[in-house]
């Protein structure tokens, strides 16, 4: 009798979990998507191209804009939001820390949109100068691990270097202002700096594979899977036009962020634009990032990437 009651219970359960996941995809008005200065969101934002396909869909769009990856993540986690992108970094603390999302697409980089800088009449000339120097990072960000990845690749240990978490516009006022030695950071930021006279000592290329990825709710991407992957698809055809379409590219980031356009004009010329699925080679080369933060004791325990990935095929 108890074992029957149990069954009751779980079937109850089930059908009740079920119909809250189809009146959810009922009700669905709005999609909330998390964009930073950097990538091809604002572009696609400042186009309107989404809304145009998502009003087929009976949905609007809003568009929640963010500093840096860890907090459009924490905000992704809690339900803030719906969709967003971020480098590779943050959903691996995000992941360490039991967040409720998943990887849904990746965004191969060209590698050449990140890097650490140094000032014009810095004494620093290789990365292995920067031992024993104050190195700005947004912590939990890309940049972070790209500063891990170029400091290895020339012999250092993280420790070497004294690691000064800001966020980006911090970062920015510490390097202007001499009170760090060297920056790890991201285009435009990265392309700013250039254009002030800094030098770039190495990019992220030089040392690792730069990868960035969209990622979704959880909750969400289990009751709108089919609105998900129409986000990663329309994402998608609107890199392949960003890639032939440079000047309109240019334009439209230039005027979403408001960044010089002959500095955006820099950062769309060294990018690559795309949007694939997350293969198990891409979540390989994430799972090496996570191993060597919880190496570095930078997360409090392993994770296993391929444990919040979400399979999207392009022709679904």
């Amino acid at each position: 009798m108890k074992t029957s009651r149990r069954s009751l219970l779980a079937v109850a359960v089930a059908a009740l979990a079920a119909s809250s996941i189809c009146a959810a995809a009922a009700e669905l008005k709005e999609v909330r998507i998390g964009f930073q200065k950097a990538g091809i969101q604002p572009a696609v934002k400042e186009r309107g191209v989404l809304e145009a396909t998502l009003k087929n869909k009976g949905l609007t769009v809003k568009w929640v804009e963010f500093t840096f990856g860890p907090p459009l993540l924490e905000a992704l986690n809690t339900g803030n939001i719906d969709f967003g992108y971020t480098g590779d970094t943050p959903p691996i603390f995000a992941q360490a820390a039991a967040a409720n999302l998943l990887y849904v697409a990746a965004l191969p980089g060209s590698g050449k949109n990140e890097g650490i800088v140094v000032p014009a009449n810095s004494p620093i000339k290789t990365v292995a100068d920067l031992k024993g120097k104050r190195l700005s990072i947004p912590k939990g960000s890309s940049a972070h691990n790209t500063a891990v990845a170029i400091l290895e690749k020339a012999g250092l240990q993280f420790s070497d270097v004294t690691a000064v978490y800001l966020p980006p516009a911090d970062g920015t006022a510490a390097f202007a202002g001499g009170t760090v030695d060297a920056w790890s950071v991201w285009d435009p930021y990265l392309a700013l700096a250039e254009k002030s006279g800094a030098r770039v000592l190495s990019f992220a290329g030089d040392a690792h594979q730069s990868i960035g990825f969209f990622l979704a709710n959880r909750e969400f991407t289990n009751a709108h899977g089919d609105v998900v992957a129409l986000l990663n698809q329309s994402f998608a055809k609107e890199a392949q036009w960003a890639n032939t379409h440079h000047d309109e590219i240019t334009k439209s980031l230039a005027a979403a962020t408001g960044v010089d356009p002959a500095v955006v004009a820099v950062l769309v010329g060294r990018s690559v634009f795309e949007v694939t699925p997350v293969t198990d080679k891409v979540a390989a080369e994430q799972q090496q990032t996570a191993d060597r933060f919880y190496k570095l004791g930078l997360i409090p325990k392993p994770i296993n990437v391929r444990d919040i990935v979400w399979k999207w095929s392009p022709a679904s």
